[in-house]
């Protein structure tokens, strides 16, 4: 059995589709979710469905403390589902194209610091992109410029808002980051 471990900041949208995705599965499962925001939904989503959590500060992750913790889950993957931080050079080293993250947008477009959620939306719309979509990409040093595994595209020109790309984006986001976790597991 195939271990993924989750690192999330928010909501928990994608993380508990994930987790819904492989709870039956037989080659792999979810065995722990990591988060480094006390007051994030997706805690409770993840107790909800008997998922281990790990709650840290920014400060434990500059320290190896969190290595140490996630070395304990023996994760074969590491995925971040709506993930805000940084990963120190110690874990990205140690789990080396074994931690992977969606984008909300087809990177290299709108990527980097600072481009998340809905800061990327309104970019977008401001930019009148008739296009945008996701990107599932391998996690290295620098922000959104790992190794791209998976691409998805979606039309947004009828879109007049940022919040209907948000919809577009999370319809993409939850049909095939599952499948895409997937197939790297197989």
């Amino acid at each position: 059995m195939k271990n993924i471990v989750l690192f999330a900041s928010g909501s928990g949208t994608n993380a508990e589709n994930i987790i819904l995705h492989f709870k039956n599965s037989n080659h792999a499962n979810v065995v722990a979710v990591f988060c480094n925001n006390p007051s994030a939904k997706v805690l409770e989503r993840a107790k909800n469905h008997g998922v281990p959590t790990v709650l840290f500060s920014r400060e434990d992750l500059k320290s190896e403390l969190i290595l140490h913790k996630l070395n304990a889950f023996r994760p074969d993957l590491i995925v971040l589902a709506g993930f805000l931080l940084h990963l120190p050079p110690v874990i990205i080293k140690r789990y080396s194209n074994k931690i992977i993250n969606i984008h909300p947008a087809l990177l290299p477009k709108y990527g980097g610091k600072g481009m998340y959620g809905m800061n990327v939306h309104k970019a977008v719309l401001e930019e009148t992109e008739t296009e945008t979509g996701i990107t599932i990409h391998y996690v290295n040093e620098h922000y959104d410029e790992g190794k791209i595994i998976f691409q998805k595209s979606v039309s947004v020109e009828d879109c007049k808002t940022a919040e209907e790309i948000a919809v577009k984006i999370h319809e993409l986001e939850q049909r095939y980051f599952p499948e895409v976790i997937e197939r790297l597991l197989i």
